[in-house]
């Protein structure tokens, strides 16, 4: 599997982190989390799409990006107190390698070399999006329906 978060890992590191996961297939329509609940895993995509949404009320919810194959999806894990702060959900067949949170939280925390460049390479990914959100508001807002 290709991922910006693994590639930055030494072979050893890598070793590491993936004895600690599995791979978990999702069918369309496949709820993952939602909004203010238990941040206990961190997902890998490799192969098809999750798109993360907020709650918008009684209005349902609305779309905020899409996550696919070699992206990182879950942020809340790293963060006390460990709740969503949004949802996701699968919008095609999806398969994802799956670490749940504690051990994951527990290897970076003892680890502080591994900690350091796993926390850069969620950084990265996570500027990554922020950029991305950035351009879709100021498209939003030059061009307001």
């Amino acid at each position: 599997m290709t991922s910006p978060i693994l590639d930055g890992l030494t072979d050893l590191q890598r070793s590491s982190v993936i004895a600690l996961s599995r791979i978990e297939d999702y069918e369309t329509g496949t709820r993952l989390f939602d909004e203010g609940g238990q941040a206990d895993r961190f997902w890998l995509i490799i192969s098809g799409h999750v798109v993360v949404d907020t709650r918008l009320g009684s209005a349902g919810s609305s779309p905020v990006q899409s996550v696919g194959p070699g992206e990182p999806l879950g942020w809340s894990w790293l963060i006390p107190p460990y709740r969503w702060h949004f949802g996701a959900e699968t919008v095609a067949p999806t398969r994802a390698l799956v670490i749940d949170a504690e051990p994951l939280r527990t290897l970076i925390s003892s680890d502080s070399a591994l900690g350091f460049r796993f926390s850069l390479a969620l950084l990265e990914a996570l500027t990554n999006r922020l950029q991305g959100t950035r351009l879709r508001l100021l498209d939003l807002y030059r061009n307001p329906a």
